[in-house]
């Protein structure tokens, strides 16, 4: 099942998406329970009666769960390639350890950068001018646990979204720690809609990326380093997970801090990720204001 979070007629609204009729229908949940997007049905044993299906056109789409309870886990140098060339970029805090990590690389987004599909990215030039995209695909929580095992974290998985781990490199490299560069306002684009686990197969998906129609990233999640059963196994061994917790797993190579030299993102450049079995994320970058 394909869900979306989107508001219409002031509304904020959880319902079904049909992406072969371009429809959504949503849920019949209170405004209270609708306030948490997605979250209000991840652990229900049978979802909500639906109402009548509206056009997606006729909504705007937020983040699949728009502030979410807890900071993003999010994985770095995660597929080979991607491993290579940030080592090589200057900005790898992490590289003395080796190009290709022995354990997962974790780091979090604050909840307050996400943003949704077709909401513009903001850059500041007074703070940053090295803004970079990652396509990476992140899982959400449904059963929370600790000490979770690879053999079981399956089970734990509620479903898919795509996000934009959006980085400013000179931040990055300036604070040699990767919360402040990743937790920019607008900088963790997030959707369209969550896909339930059922729905995926990561043994054949693949994910891309365009940069103005320009595709940069190109890979499959069989090419990850550390699997997702694994980075459940790790998070969890002493940090309890919980239901609606998101993990970005991390991106392919093809980033902006990968070409020789850099190329970096500017006001006007559109952003447009594609997810086997997902859909398609897409953000237009702005001056801030």
């Amino acid at each position: 099942m394909r869900i979306a979070t989107f508001r219409i007629a002031g509304e904020r609204r959880v319902g079904l998406v049909d992406d072969s009729a371009a429809t959504v229908a949503a849920f019949d949940l209170t405004v209270e329970q609708a306030s948490h997007g997605i979250a209000a049905v991840i652990g229900m044993k049978t979802l909500p009666r639906t109402l009548s299906p509206v056009a997606l056109s006729q909504v705007m789409l937020e983040a699949p769960i728009p502030r979410p309870a807890r900071n993003i886990f999010c994985v770095g140098k995660n597929y080979h390639a991607h491993a290579a060339e940030f080592a090589a970029s200057g900005f790898d805090s992490s590289a003395a350890a080796g190009v290709v990590p022995a354990h997962p690389i974790i780091f979090t987004k604050v909840p307050e950068c996400v943003v949704a599909h077709h909401t513009p990215v903001e850059i500041d030039a007074k703070v940053s001018t090295a803004i970079d995209y990652e396509a990476e695909l992140a899982v959400i929580i449904g059963t929370g646990g600790r000490g979770i095992s690879r053999a079981d974290a399956m089970a734990h998985v509620w479903g898919y979204t795509i996000i934009n781990d959006v980085t400013a490199r000179d931040l990055q490299g300036k604070y040699s720690q990767w919360l402040i560069g990743k937790s920019q306002d607008t900088f963790g684009p997030m959707g369209p809609w969550a896909v339930t686990a059922d729905e995926m197969d990561l043994s054949t998906a693949g994910i891309r990326c365009w940069v103005n129609g320009d595709k940069r990233q190109d890979s499959s999640f069989a090419q990850l380093i550390f699997d997702i059963p694994t980075l459940i196994a790790t998070l969890s061994e002493g940090v309890t997970l919980y239901p609606g917790d998101i993990i970005a797993t991390g991106t392919p190579a093809g980033v902006g801090i990968g070409h020789n030299p850099p190329v970096y993102l500017k006001a006007g450049d559109v952003v447009r990720i594609e997810v086997d079995g997902i859909g398609t994320l897409e953000n237009r970058f702005v001056d801030r204001a």
